[in-house]
């Protein structure tokens, strides 16, 4: 996620720490770059303009001009100015209404809405508690309302079905009432999108705002249109009274433009960010965490929480009882690890989240990759369970046949049990000194042979 701005940023931050002091030709420089690097990551011009003179400002006040390390003292006003950029802090929804309380969502067509919505619902189930129904008012396109079906069954919420003869206010009304029979508290109303911005889909919006009176109108816009993102949404803006932005396949989005115009443009907070295709795959966007990724220091508290979250804490508390009897760490549980990881949005979704990853080559990042995990798994499940409790009895033949099995080359057999015999004296270290031990000795080992520096081992 916005990879091409943390490696300019990143170089251009590297080279302002080792300056002894900060001069106007070097402040002049460093901000010619910033200005460069926010540019080609297709932040709106005023946006730009903006930032570039506040922290301009700021940087030839009296207090960085004489600090002991004016360099970091630079790093540490850009990171401010980039908080602010993007809201100074999460803003939660604000869901304090008569039940049910009504969240219409709104965008064009193919940003990721429908997928939003239940997105937000798994969300609130998780997070609140709370009783949610879904409803489509999407007429257009009946493969939208049969989609919402389909995730809101696999989320678990509510559905409340709609067809293609019916109008969408009379959808709506409707659903508000069966939501409220049905004792939800929150009802989560889809509506149609379209190609672009045209009357007739803004009319049927405002109608439909006008009679369902919502507590949170939140607007879907897929981060990838960069600056065009902010524009859309100020269009939507100026014609429905939006309480806020879901920002979708940010992920994909190497740039980081819209992430960084949409509040200063709007005036209206990015309140979740898309990170995946999964259902899962939404994060309450916090502007400071951000902000750190984008500048390369990582995001450990999204870190921290994402694995309280997804990790299966049942087997992880078994897998640290069976260590701590002494019990030897097999196969299985080297597989478990994995099915973790994957659970966890994989590979690319941690290091992320990981400090320093920005300096990493890409050459080292791309052996760390969610195929290679999915490649170990093959390998594991080719093997016989008497192979996984007993790794020591896979030799020649064996080799060949689980390598064939797995579809892959006894190579990629003998790399995965190199790896596992490094992982199993790791958690041999469990006995002797616990879990502060096991993880120092990891430090930096990833599945896929990258060792990058400094890096975090299995989060669980």
């Amino acid at each position: 996620m916005f990879d091409n701005l943390t490696q300019r940023l990143g170089k251009v931050l590297t080279n302002l720490r080792g300056q002894g002091r900060l001069t106007d030709e070097n402040i002049k420089e460093t901000m010619r770059e910033v200005r460069m690097a926010l540019l080609e990551a297709d932040v709106a011009l005023p946006v730009v303009r903006e930032f570039i003179d506040q922290v301009k400002r700021k940087a030839t006040g009296e207090e960085v001009m004489k600090s002991l390390t004016p360099g970091q003292t630079l790093i540490k006003i850009v990171n401010d100015e980039l908080i602010h950029v993007m809201g100074e802090a999460n803003e939660a929804l604000d869901l304090a209404a008569q039940p049910p309380a009504v969240i219409l969502m709104a965008g064009l067509q193919g940003s990721g809405k429908t997928t939003s919505v239940a997105k937000l619902a798994r969300w609130l189930l998780q997070q609140g508690k709370k009783k949610i129904s879904v409803v489509s008012c999407d007429v257009y396109r009946p493969a939208a309302i049969d989609q919402l079906a389909t995730l809101a069954r696999d989320v678990g919420v509510d559905f409340i079905p709609s067809s293609g003869d019916e109008k969408p206010l009379n959808i709506a009304q409707r659903a508000v009432k069966e939501a409220a029979k049905g004792f939800a508290e929150v009802l989560i109303v889809d509506t149609a999108g379209r190609l672009h911005v045209d009357e007739q889909m803004m009319g049927e919006i405002k109608q439909l705002h006008q009679t369902l009176d919502p507590v949170e109108t939140l607007f879907v816009v897929d981060s990838m249109t960069g600056q065009d993102a902010a524009n859309t949404a100020k269009a939507f803006n100026d014609a429905l009274p939006l309480t806020g932005v879901i920002l979708t396949k940010a992920d994909g989005d190497a740039r980081g433009g819209a992430a960084l115009s949409i509040r200063q443009i709007t005036g209206k907070p990015i309140k979740f960010i898309g990170v995946g295709e999964k259902t899962d795959a939404l994060e309450a966007f916090h502007p400071d965490r951000i902000a750190s990724r984008i500048l390369g220091m990582g995001d450990v508290l999204s870190l921290v929480e994402e694995v309280g979250r997804k990790v299966d804490q049942e087997k992880a508390t078994q897998l640290a009882k069976k260590l701590q009897k002494g019990k030897g760490f097999d196969l299985e549980d080297f597989k478990e690890q994995m099915l973790q990881m994957a659970n966890m949005g994989g590979m690319s979704g941690l290091l992320d989240k990981l400090p320093g990853m920005g300096e990493i080559p890409d050459h080292v990042k791309n052996q760390v990759n969610d195929k290679e995990i999915g490649r170990l798994i093959a390998i594991i499940n080719s093997m016989t369970p008497h192979e996984r409790s007993f790794p020591a009895v896979i030799k020649g033949s064996r080799k060949r046949r689980i390598a064939a099995g797995s579809g892959t080359q006894v190579q990629d057999v003998n790399k995965l049990l190199k790896q596992f015999m490094q992982m199993q004296k790791m958690m041999k270290k469990m006995k002797g000194g616990g879990m502060k031990k096991m993880m120092k000795g990891m430090a930096g080992r990833f599945p896929g042979g990258g060792m990058p520096p400094g890096g975090g081992g299995f989060p669980f």
